[in-house]
């Protein structure tokens, strides 16, 4: 009777350590939110122009019709909210392709697919037209067309992708080749970058440069608007590959023998994935490291259970794009300093102490 009872009660124990393990993620999922959520509040009140928390709540109720309501409507609320959006966008394309290669150090930037979707919206800005590149009174650059330079952006993110994918299947490359592929298509696409801007006027050079460095404060409504929806979009989708996400996690072959289409999954996701990086990087400029840690920090804390790994990596990267581009408002304020540059300092870093500590474990 006393075995009985001991090999009944195992299965219940291990049920409820699950669902403990559950709710815990659940919990750090929901804190992780609520501290974007003020750190939002502390952003829209942090800046140059002096503004009270009174007069914040009555600019955003559209009872201040004075400076403070130009302050937060037409500044600091579209960058961040352009940072929750291109946040989460680049941290889950990040995760995404860090599943479907099997490669932890796969991500926007170290596979060549940022540069490229650069290189397509510089030659769009140039060559084709697409862009009209001005000073205004509140930004240096100001993209006419960003449809077309869109377009453009995606459809080389696209070629880099496609070229990437293509090598590791027909070669057999390893994951970490594929990444070198990467690195490699990378350096190739920024001398790409460099030859357009040999051929461009020195204006247009200038402005060329500031637009690679990563810039929240050229996002305009329609911009933000446009990101977060395919951000949204692609998330769900994600989401709904999540069971197919943790069989490739096994290997190919196992996920094969569950049911999952592995090319078709991989493809899509890719280009998912890829389709939310350049709308990013056309928009912004070239936003590092966000896509690579934000995955990493989340694996570390609630497992690889993409259940949990994509709502998290998705709310570690707005918090992260948004904690560094509120600290670029104000640490030399009223500079503002090109919030790419931030993540790369903050980044790279805080990626090599992740690895350290991983090594050390192992």
């Amino acid at each position: 009777m006393a075995d009985n009872s001991v090999v009944s009660a195992r299965p219940t124990s291990a049920s409820e350590a699950f669902l403990r393990s559950s709710a815990r993620k659940r919990l750090i999922i929901l804190g992780l939110a609520l501290f974007t959520l003020l750190l939002a509040v502390f952003a829209i009140h942090a800046g140059a122009a002096q503004t009270t928390p009174l007069q914040v709540l009555r600019a955003l109720l559209h009872l201040d019709t004075g400076i403070s309501n130009v302050v937060i409507w037409n500044i600091r609320l579209p960058r961040i909210l352009a940072a929750i959006a291109a946040g989460a966008g680049l941290a889950v394309a990040g995760c995404v392709m860090q599943t479907c290669l099997r490669n932890p150090l796969a991500s926007p930037s170290t596979l060549g697919i940022s540069n490229a979707a650069a290189f397509g919206a510089n030659l769009a800005i140039v060559f084709f037209g697409a862009g009209t590149i001005h000073s205004t009174t509140q930004d240096a650059v100001s993209i006419g067309n960003p449809y077309l330079v869109t377009v453009t952006a995606f459809l080389f993110s696209m070629i880099a992708m496609t070229l990437i994918l293509l090598l590791a299947r027909l070669r057999g490359f390893s994951p970490e080749s594929v990444v070198l592929a990467g690195v490699a298509f990378g350096s190739l696409f920024t001398a790409g970058s460099t030859l357009v801007q040999y051929f461009a006027q020195d204006v247009q050079v200038a402005a060329m440069v500031f637009w690679t460095f990563g810039d929240l404060g050229r996002m305009a409504w329609r911009e933000i608007a446009i990101l977060a929806i395919l951000t949204g979009v692609s998330s769900v989708y994600f989401l709904l590959r999540r069971w197919d996400y943790n069989a490739l996690d096994s290997g190919d072959d196992t996920a094969a023998g569950l049911g999952v289409r592995v090319d078709r999954i991989r493809f899509l996701s890719m280009l998912a994935a890829s389709l939310v990086t350049a709308v990013a990087v056309s928009f912004m400029g070239i936003i590092g490291f966000i896509g690579l840690i934000a995955p990493h920090m989340m694996r570390r804390v609630v497992g690889v259970d993409h259940r949990f790994l994509i709502p998290a990596s998705a709310v570690a990267g707005a918090a992260l794009l948004l904690l560094s581009d509120t600290l670029a408002r104000t640490v030399v304020s009223p500079v503002v300093l090109p919030v790419g540059v931030l993540t790369s300092f903050f980044g790279a870093p805080l990626f090599l102490f992740l690895l350290a500590k991983g090594y050390a474990k192992q």
